[in-house]
Order: C-alpha cells, then sequence, then structure tokens
C-alpha cells in the first residue's frame, strides 16, 4: 500500500510538472523564433566594386609559327599555336583569352585588338617574317592605344622580349647569344630597385628574398642582351629600365627582367607560365615558392588589364573569338615543347568579325 502510493504520488507530481515545462518551451521558442528569423533576414552588405577597373579583363594572346612539336602534331606551312599554358597562366588570374592569330588578315587582327584589354607575346624561336612583322604591328598599336589614354598592358616573354630588344632599338642584330637552355636561375635585383608599380611589386620580401637565392625562375632561351649592351642604347634605356639580369651557364650576365619607363609594358627573359602548367623538363621549378611566383606575375598583368576600363565591345563578338571555340591538342605525348598546344590554321569563316 506504501509503495502503492509512493508511485500514485510521484505519477502525480510528474503530471504536476509537465504542463508548465510545455509552456516554458512555448515561451521560449516564442521569444528565440523572432531573433533567428531578424538575424536571417540580416545580410551583411558588399562594398560596391570599383567603378574605374573593368572585371571580365580579356587577353589577347599571339599565336607563333609551327605545331609547338616540330611538325609531330601539324607539318603545314600555315599552322601556328599557342601553348596552354599561356591560355592558362591568364586564367588563373581572372581573364579570358582571345588568340591572337598572326595569319589572319590584318583587319582582323585590328578587329580583334578592340576585343581585348592586354596582349601576351610568347616565348618561341621566329624572329623574322611575317611573325615579325605582325608583332611589330601589335606592338605599335599597344603604344597607340596607351598614348590616346587607353590603358593596354603588354607582357612579352622570352622570345617576346627579344622581340621587343629589336623593334625599339631599330637593330635586328643587337642579341647576344647566351647558354640558358633548360636552366632554373635566380634573378638579381638592380641595385636600389623600387619595386611599387612594377610587377615584383605585390610579391611579398620573402618571396623576392629567395628570388635572388633560390632557382626559382625557369629560363630557355639562347639569346638575350647584356645589360651593358641594353644601357649603351639610347632608344631602349630611354624605354626600359632594367629590374634583374641572371647569369647563364657560362656566367655570363644578362637583363631578365625590365619594365617601360612610360607605358604598362613588362618584359621577362624568363618563364612564369611554366613553373605551374609544363612538366616537359626536370629543370622546371615546381616548389611552393615557385608557383607563388607564377601566381603573383599573373595577378600583376591582370590586374593591369583590369584597368582597361573603357573598352567593353559586344559581348556576342567577344564569346565568338574566344579560345573557348578551340580544343587543345596534347602535345607532350609525343615529345613536343608544351604539354598542350591550340593549333590555328587560316580558316577566315570561324570569326564573326
Amino acid at each position: 500500500m506504501l509503495l502503492q502510493f509512493h508511485h500514485s504520488s510521484i505519477q502525480m507530481e510528474t503530471n504536476f510538472w509537465i504542463p508548465f515545462f510545455t509552456i516554458f518551451i512555448q515561451l521560449m521558442a516564442n521569444h528565440v523564433k523572432p531573433q533567428l528569423i531578424e538575424s536571417q533576414l540580416s545580410f551583411p552588405s558588399c562594398p560596391a566594386t570599383d567603378p574605374a577597373l573593368n572585371y571580365r579583363p580579356v587577353i589577347g594572346i599571339v599565336s607563333h609559327p609551327g605545331d609547338g612539336a616540330s611538325g609531330r602534331l601539324n607539318n603545314a606551312s600555315d599552322v601556328s599555336y599557342i601553348a596552354a599554358s599561356y591560355v592558362k597562366f591568364a586564367e588563373m588570374a581572372g581573364a579570358r583569352v582571345i588568340p591572337l592569330i598572326y595569319t589572319d588578315p590584318p583587319e582582323i587582327l585590328n578587329q580583334k585588338l578592340d576585343l581585348v584589354n592586354g596582349i601576351i607575346f610568347t616565348g618561341g624561336r621566329t624572329k623574322e617574317g611575317l611573325y615579325f612583322e605582325v608583332v611589330k604591328g601589335i606592338f605599335k598599336k599597344v603604344l597607340e592605344k596607351n598614348d590616346a589614354g587607353e590603358h593596354f598592358p603588354l607582357l612579352a616573354i622570352c622570345l617576346g622580349f627579344e622581340l621587343l630588344t629589336m623593334i625599339i632599338s631599330k637593330d635586328n642584330n643587337i642579341l647576344e647569344e647566351f647558354s640558358a637552355l633548360h636552366q632554373a636561375s635566380t634573378v638579381q635585383f638592380v641595385e636600389n630597385i623600387k619595386f611599387e608599380g612594377t610587377v615584383f611589386g605585390r610579391f611579398p620580401p620573402v618571396l623576392l628574398k629567395k628570388m635572388s637565392t633560390h632557382c626559382l625562375v625557369m629560363q630557355n632561351h639562347r639569346f638575350g642582351i647584356s645589360p651593358e649592351k641594353l644601357q649603351a642604347n639610347s632608344d631602349l634605356c630611354s624605354f626600359f629600365r632594367i629590374l634583374t639580369t641572371s647569369v647563364d651557364k657560362k656566367n655570363k650576365v644578362y637583363v631578365s627582367s625590365v619594365q617601360a619607363h612610360h607605358y604598362p609594358i613588362t618584359a621577362l627573359q624568363w618563364h612564369p607560365e611554366k613553373n605551374v602548367f609544363e612538366w616537359g623538363s626536370s629543370q622546371i621549378p615546381h616548389t611552393e615558392d615557385a608557383i607563388q611566383v607564377t601566381q603573383h606575375v599573373a595577378n600583376y598583368f591582370v590586374s593591369e588589364a583590369r584597368k582597361s576600363s573603357n573598352n567593353k565591345p559586344v559581348t556576342s563578338k567577344v564569346l565568338d573569338n574566344l579560345i573557348y571555340n578551340y580544343s587543345p591538342s596534347y602535345a607532350g605525348k609525343v615529345r613536343g615543347s608544351f604539354e598542350e598546344v591550340y593549333l590555328f590554321t587560316p580558316r577566315p569563316t570561324l570569326s564573326s568579325l
């Protein structure tokens, strides 16, 4: 009887607290619910983007004669290529690419130049003929666009640097021979260099220091110009300032990085794109520091292209000419100089321009 009474007492006590507990939960829910809804509806405001910048930049990359694989992919005399590493290099910093096929008629090339916000001259071998004349003409257009008030950057890599040296100096024999094929190297910054506004301006100080002590850049060239010869040429030294030098396998010093005094033009004797995207040579540096070098150079160049804010062409014309209209070929499999290449043969009906 006692046990039964005790059990009933517990049950009554429990039943007594249940309504109060339910009411308490309901009160809490009613109190918290509005706060949750209010917090969900209170989204943080995003700052407006800079209206002076173009956040959809497009880079024009000039194709080079050949197939990038010594004819093993395509041995046609009028074929040209762009190594996919240059395309990916621009894309990794937030740009799209339009190929500037050097065999296109001049009017098509000129119209394509009005679709892009910056130019890349790639590495390669050809220093004469139609290719040289096309590069020379595009360089003239770059200067004209900048002189007219449009911020229009140019990045010249390896052969691109050599061609600019020849064009600006008006001397096709000015280049010197160096032994820097398949060579990872350091870069030595000139004394009292001011990094602000240059390709190295956003590099972390620790990375800049490592670039002068660790082999973080890839050289692959037989020609170049010494600091003495560049400075002795009035046209070159009035156009460019030297940023870095490097040393070849025979301890000969050559200019490895320059920047124009009055134009957004940078020229590098070394290959920033190879560290991330090329694997054909065991000498290419793939360390984390080397990858950062590539990323910082790409970021700098595309950030310069974003300043080309006045050039916003018709979207349909951009889409019709983007590199996405082409498919890359796997050149590394046939012992080509690059992992992937885009191949171009004259097809005047492709462009809608």
